[in-house]
């Protein structure tokens, strides 16, 4: 996990700069002498801040930076109001989820607005809050948009070039039928389970079944696809609960080392989101147990009720899932499949023009929204390459499909980087291996298999300047050829039911 992939180590630097941005964020509510429970308030809205919106440019992420309070605001009012009313609070809470899932239909700014106002109800529960405590929680939360804003676009910006893929193409519709619609009414439905059961096992700790029932339907689209989300956040959080009890436990809130491993949390969290979940949820388990510790409630049987109440969530997004308007795994992960060969299509085509002289090619930005869609794809195919998977065959179909799309990758980064090479020079047979690419692509994505006896080009003394080039291209061809098989056999069995 820690030695996956990092292109450009922008994994990296987003980690770092989130610990600076929270950090800066915590600092600035005390030096202005809020509460710890504001202070804690501020260092998640940093951190939900710097970890939600993602949009693909600078000027989108400050404007709906600046939008955040909009979302989260009112909320934080309402939540407050609340708090001593059971019935009117579940109800807001429940109308909470169903419209931020539902804003999702707005790309990723609607989706960063329904995470952010979801989790300041949140905090409230968490934190115990009250309508007192709302002018400083304003304030705190005020103070940590302005840190992690100040950290985002002034001292370490970072320019997103291509947008995390929100919802699969190929997934049209209106009403109950559009994806957004489907997914708000099955959050809402696994939320008021989780709610229900969690309250029946704690009165004060139920939020935690709410919590995981909702950001176990984030970035999922399918029923397998939340599954298996599932199984990996409550692995993840039994693991953190071990290392909460011989960790956070034994420090018994003691302010100075617990800040230390709530930043190793934060920079955990980042990076290792994109690669694994139940190791970003392990970091979230920790920093949750010491934060309880700084609030001096922690103790092992709480522990132990965060994994009960952890259990019920994802059993509520189990059912949900599965009874109400489900969406089955083979029906969102060829269209990832496809949108990931039309994407090496075009990183080809750009970078065979870039070395044909253009000055207005460029293949780094396909070349990173390849990286995206195929992490995308993984999660897709993640139901069929389970290690509990019991269809062997599929299994070993969709883990040759990710294999060789990996291939695919690799020799399109190799590609962009001779193109980025001012000597690199180009002739009639890198334009020729380039079309034998991209007729290979409109082959798969069409579901023609002619490909299936394709067989790559033969070696053949190249000029030295062009053989990098020509490497690559075959390489590709070579990927797309094989790939040509486990796509044409999944129709009869089930890895691309689009195409049966």
């Amino acid at each position: 996990m820690f030695v996956a992939p990092d292109p450009g180590r922008t994994r990296l630097r987003n980690s770092l700069r989130a610990v600076i941005g929270v950090g800066l964020a915590v600092a600035a509510a005390e030096l202005a002498g809020l509460s710890l429970t504001a202070s804690i308030t501020g260092g998640l809205a940093a951190l939900l801040a710097l970890f939600t919106v993602t949009d693909a440019t600078v000027r989108r992420q400050a404007v709906t930076t600046a939008l955040l309070p909009v979302a989260g605001f009112p909320v934080l009012a309402l939540a407050t109001t609340l708090h001593g009313v059971p019935l009117a609070r579940d109800a807001a809470f429940l109308a909470v989820v169903l419209a931020g899932v539902y804003a999702r239909r707005w790309g990723p700014r609607g989706h960063a607005l329904g995470i952010f106002g979801f989790m300041m109800f949140f905090v409230t529960q968490f934190l115990h809050a009250v309508p007192a405590q709302l002018p400083e929680l304003y304030a705190a939360v005020g103070l940590a948009l302005l840190a992690s804003g100040a950290v985002r676009f002034v001292l370490w910006p970072i320019e997103r070039r291509t947008p995390p893929p929100a919802a699969p193409p190929g997934l049209p519709g209106s009403g109950l039928a559009r994806p957004t619609t489907r997914q708000a009414v099955q959050a809402t439905a696994a939320c008021a389970f989780a709610l229900a059961i969690g309250q029946a096992l704690s009165e004060d700790r139920w939020y935690w079944a709410v919590g995981t029932a909702w950001w176990i339907f984030v970035n999922t689209a399918s029923r397998g696809e939340t599954l298996v989300r599932g199984f990996r956040r409550v692995l993840g959080t039994v693991l953190g609960i071990a290392a909460g009890l011989l960790i956070a436990v034994p420090l018994h809130g003691a302010p100075a080392p617990t800040a230390v491993l709530v930043a190793l949390c934060v920079f955990g969290i980042f990076y290792t989101a994109a690669p694994s979940y139940s190791w970003m949820m392990f970091f979230v388990t920790v920093m949750a147990g010491l934060l309880y510790g700084l609030l001096g409630v922690l103790h092992p049987g709480l522990l132990l009720l965060r994994f009960q109440e952890t259990a019920i969530g994802a059993l509520g997004a189990a059912l949900a899932v599965v009874l109400i308007l489900p969406v089955t795994t083979h029906a969102t992960n060829d269209a990832w499949i496809q949108r990931a060969l039309r994407c090496v299509h075009a990183a080809t085509a750009e970078a065979t023009a870039r070395l044909a002289g253009s000055p207005t090619a460029d293949p780094a930005p396909h070349a990173a929204e390849l990286e995206v869609l195929l992490a995308r794809v993984r999660m897709a195919l993640a139901p069929l390459v389970h290690p509990l998977s019991p269809f062997r065959g599929r299994k070993a179909r969709a883990g040759q499909v990710i294999a060789l799309l990996d291939d695919c990758a690799r020799e399109v980064r190799g590609l962009v980087a001779v193109a980025a090479d001012p000597d690199a020079s180009h002739d009639a047979r890198l334009a020729a291996a380039c079309w034998r690419v991209e007729a290979a692509v409109e082959a798969l994505t069409a579901g023609e298999r002619r490909l299936e006896t394709a067989t790559a080009p033969e070696a053949t003394p190249r000029p030295a300047a062009a053989e990098p080039a020509l490497a690559h291209l075959h390489g590709l061809e070579r990927a797309l050829a094989e790939l040509a098989v486990p796509l044409s056999e999944a129709p009869a069995r089930g890895l691309a039911a689009s195409r049966s």
